[in-house]
């Protein structure tokens, strides 16, 4: 959805509808974030699956991973909205650049906390998870490499 609505942003901010484009660019915002947030769901499960493989059950699991990975974007972008709804709109209508209009978050001080901040926050929680289940795929490799040495002596 989120490449959809960014093949198709051009063309309806060239609609110059104000509540047209603050629509394209709350969509836009809300699945970019959704992608970030779905890809940190996906380093949690990798977690779960290599290094917390046994004894591990979270009851209606599908379901909460749901809530999160739709809701978290949807409550960052209900928060925009909320505190200003002009912040998203197209500030590119100038004479100078006619082809470039776009429809997205007007304000820098909005983009990067809301964008750039919780990109950060799911690549930081992402990293960390992914070197724990290096570490834990290691050590395994390690204990088994331990075993065939002594059933080899």
């Amino acid at each position: 959805m989120v490449n959809l609505v960014f093949l198709v942003n051009s063309w309806l901010a060239s609609f110059s509808q104000p509540g047209l484009c603050i629509a394209v660019a709350v969509l836009l915002h809300y699945f970019l974030l959704a992608a970030f947030t779905w890809m940190c769901l996906e380093s949690v499960h990798m977690y779960l699956a290599f290094v917390k493989v046994f004894n591990v059950y979270i009851p209606k699991y599908i379901l909460k991973f749901c809530i999160a990975g739709w809701g978290i974007p949807a409550i960052v972008v209900a928060i925009v909205l909320i505190i200003n709804k002009d912040f998203y709109g197209n500030g590119a209508l100038s004479k100078n650049k006619p082809f470039s209009s776009f429809c997205w978050i007007q304000e820098n001080i909005v983009f990067y906390i809301s964008v750039v901040a919780y990109f950060l926050l799911m690549f930081l929680m992402n990293t960390a998870m992914f070197i724990t289940v290096l570490l834990q795929i290691n050590s395994m490799k390690s204990k088994a490499q331990k075993r065939s040495k002594l059933w080899k002596r």
